[in-house]
């Protein structure tokens, strides 16, 4: 009884003091966020471009470029350099071409033992020595052909761009961000820049599934009421795979990354083109990119009562 009689006080008082602040307002507040990596040795930055693939109706390098640009203009102290957008595809595969097709040591030990050995001092010297190691260079490289024949066919051809639809394609391209003279001799060109690149996948996406969605209907009586419905639906839509790399222009080193993966599913009723998608996607991520290089605010808002 004598706990029943507390709660009824505490109610009574918490009611009474309630109904006398019953003037209230609210207060706007912002609290910073440091940024996630140290940008003051830099005045400068420098979107150079992207290695990007998956959907062929968004050009997601050049998208993602004037979209980062655009964001950093108002919303970082740096300088953004404005120049044209690097083909980092085409780039990436002529580099990847230039080292050649990935035979490995079976391949090497085959052309020097035909190079040098057959062709070289013995063949010149001996014609029964020339015909014998002839042989067993023909022998050595044998074993060696499929893989070389492997290479050449993963590797593009001269002039010709590799299209990327997942990730698995963009594995052996991703070694151009390592390439410290490459970007080095870029930094060198805009003055020694911050400089971000990256890959971006925006690629289509297909889930099926059940669904809870608000259904309005009508009770007996005449009232409307919305329940939950579960529903089996097929739904499309896209998912980006943005992988954003900051590099020191000085040096041309990595100083950091960070990836991101966001997705999106619509109904088949709904036909939503690819480009709103990937800035539907793109607005997401943005502020977080944008924390990486300045410090950003978050506003909110407090209720007082007095």
């Amino acid at each position: 009884m004598t706990a029943r009689t507390a709660t009824a006080v505490a109610s009574l008082a918490l009611a009474l003091t309630v109904s006398a602040c019953s003037n209230f307002y609210e207060v706007p507040i912002e609290t910073p966020i440091q940024p996630k990596m140290d940008v003051t040795p830099f005045q400068r930055v420098l979107i150079a471009g992207f290695l990007a693939g998956g959907s062929e109706d968004v050009d997601a390098n050049l998208e993602t470029v004037r979209l980062l640009r655009s964001q950093l203009r108002s919303k970082s102290s740096l300088r953004v350099i404005d120049a044209d957008v690097l083909p980092l595809l085409e780039l990436a595969n002529e580099q990847r071409a230039d080292k050649g097709p990935d035979t490995g040591a079976p391949a090497g030990s085959g052309s020097n033992g035909s190079g040098s050995n057959g062709g070289g001092s013995n063949g010149g010297g001996s014609g029964s020595n020339g015909s014998t190691t002839a042989g067993g260079a023909s022998a050595s490289q044998a074993p060696a052909a499929p893989a070389a024949t492997a290479g050449a066919k993963n590797a593009p051809k001269p002039g010709e761009a590799q299209h990327i639809r997942d990730e698995k394609d963009l594995q052996p391209l991703e070694g151009i961000f390592a390439n410290v003279d490459f970007w080095k001799k870029i930094g060198e060109e805009y003055q020694n820049p911050l400089i971000v690149t990256g890959s971006v996948l925006f690629t289509a996406h297909a889930r099926s599934g059940f669904v809870q969605r608000e259904q309005e209907v009508i009770d007996q009586v005449g009232r409307r009421r919305v329940v939950p419905v579960r529903t089996y639906m097929e739904r499309k839509g896209f998912i980006l795979q943005p992988k954003f790399i900051f590099i020191d222009g000085r040096t041309g080193t990595t100083i950091y990354s960070e990836s991101y993966k966001e997705e999106v599913l619509y109904s088949p009723q709904q036909a939503t083109p690819a480009l709103s998608s990937y800035f539907e996607l793109m607005d997401r991520l943005v502020p977080s990119f944008l924390s990486t290089l300045s410090s950003q605010k978050i506003k909110g808002s407090r209720i007082l009562m007095k």
